[in-house]
Formats: C-alpha cells, sequence, structure tokens
C-alpha cells in the first residue's frame, strides 16, 4: 500500500506564510473527522512557492481528496 503526498500550492511574497496557515486548517480537519493522520507539513519550494501537504494512504485518498481538494498529489517517499 503506497502513502500518497496531497499537496496545496501557494505562490507570491506571501506563500510560506499562507502554507502554514492552511497547514493550520488541515489539521484542525483531522481533529474535527477523527482521523489518524500524522503526517502534515510545509516547504518552500522558492521565495515565491510554498506548499502545505499531508500524506494519507492510497486507500484513503479518495475522499480526502473530494472533500479538500487539493491541487496536485504525489507518490509519498
Amino acid at each position: 500500500m503506497r502513502d500518497l503526498k496531497l499537496i496545496w500550492d501557494f505562490r507570491g511574497p506571501n506563500a510560506l506564510q499562507t502554507a502554514r496557515h492552511h497547514e493550520v486548517h488541515l489539521k484542525e480537519y483531522i481533529n474535527r473527522e477523527q482521523l489518524d493522520i500524522p503526517i502534515t507539513g510545509v516547504s518552500a519550494l522558492s521565495e515565491l512557492h510554498a506548499i502545505a501537504y499531508l500524506v494519507v494512504k492510497e486507500s484513503e485518498m479518495k475522499p480526502l481528496r473530494d472533500a479538500l481538494k487539493p491541487h496536485r498529489g504525489q507518490v509519498y517517499e
């Protein structure tokens, strides 16, 4: 069973700050829905591009994708 990284992209001079704020909302959703998702995070890809993400099992991805509408996803390694 693969792990998948659901990713939200943020661009502009406040991208990292916005990604950090989005991660707060992801954690609130995880707590509210009582999900077992231990991996969330934020990464700055450049000065003007940052991401917020969470990692889920492939079998759990579809309902989360539909509810949270990530911009993209990739296999998590």
